[in-house]
């Protein structure tokens, strides 16, 4: 298997995106417009859903009742706020993220209208965004990649530069207000049989950004749902180290799937129901990035 080496990406004039506010900044400008897997390493990455305010309370409600996928960091301060935000860590607002513009920081952004995808991939909200939109920001699943890293175990996709793969399962969400219907969506890495128990170990303590995986093995593509292991419906499809196809090695004990919950889990909800107006969300992998540490959010 090949060796991973982490490297820290450096834009055109120099600079190394190696902090929260330096990839935010980037991304703002446009400079930075891929998925930020691996980029400000030990940074705390989070998942992004704007909602009109009526849908607030019941998203809170609806995180709260599905903490595994749906792990609520932070929201906007007040409706039409997008520098100020209200903690629901352990950590105060002002050290969650400074300089902070929600409309433009993450990479790229996805726009739903009426509950339907009407923009994907779009480098900025500031068209979108109005008085009455609050934002809200879910753990990321990408905040314990590092700590996998630092043990020996980086996740596939970083070393093969892709995006990770998501997929829609047919487990069923809590239902909240208006927010029902819905079903969880997991992020999937591979690894090795017997490196397993210490993938669950590591990853068990980061709770914010959704813990311990959820389901492992070749089995758990049919208790998932997943029909097909290589047409992942977010993110790129997965790869053996040699560039084949993950399900050509389907049984393999050093390619087993791994799954947690993920992120993209509210907007795959909001696509479930019938909420009117405008949503926002942020494009598949392409995270709002903080200036929070992953370990000031590790569980005892």
């Amino acid at each position: 298997m090949a060796t991973a080496v982490v490297t820290q990406e450096s834009l055109l004039d120099g600079t190394v995106l190696d902090t929260g506010l330096k990839v935010r900044l980037a991304a703002r400008d446009n400079k930075h417009t891929k998925s930020t897997s691996g980029l400000a390493p030990k940074y705390l990455q989070a998942n992004l859903i704007v909602l009109p305010s009526r849908y607030a309370s019941d998203f809170r409600d609806f995180c709260t009742r599905n903490p595994v996928p749906c792990p609520l960091l932070a929201e906007s301060k007040a409706p039409g706020d997008y520098g100020q935000l209200k903690s629901y860590l352990k950590i105060s607002a002002e050290n969650v993220a400074s300089s902070l513009d929600i409309r433009t920081d993450c990479p790229r952004f996805n726009v739903y209208r009426d509950s339907k995808l009407q923009e994907a991939a779009v480098p900025d909200i500031m068209n979108h965004w109005t008085e009455d939109h609050v934002a809200f920001l879910i753990g990321c699943s990408y905040s314990f990649e590092t700590a996998l890293t630092a043990a020996g175990l980086p996740p596939r996709h970083t070393m093969l530069n892709r995006n990770v793969p998501m997929y829609r399962t047919s487990i069923p969400l809590n239902p909240s207000g208006v927010f029902s219907g819905g079903t969880y969506v997991v992020s999937m890495r591979p690894y090795k049989k017997a490196d397993l128990d210490r993938v669950r170990a590591i990853t068990r303590r980061y709770l914010p950004t959704h813990g311990e995986c959820i389901a492992w093995g070749w089995d758990a593509l049919e208790r998932l749902g997943i029909k097909d292991v290589d047409s992942p419906q977010w993110g790129d499809a997965p790869m053996t180290m040699d560039g084949r196809p993950l399900g050509a090695v389907a049984g393999d004990e050093d390619n087993v799937p791994v799954f947690w919950g993920c992120g993209v889990t509210p907007q795959e909800a909001v696509m479930r129901t019938s909420l009117q107006g405008t949503v926002m969300a942020h494009s598949p992998g392409c995270m709002l990035v903080l200036d929070c540490l992953e370990d000031d959010v590790l569980e005892s």
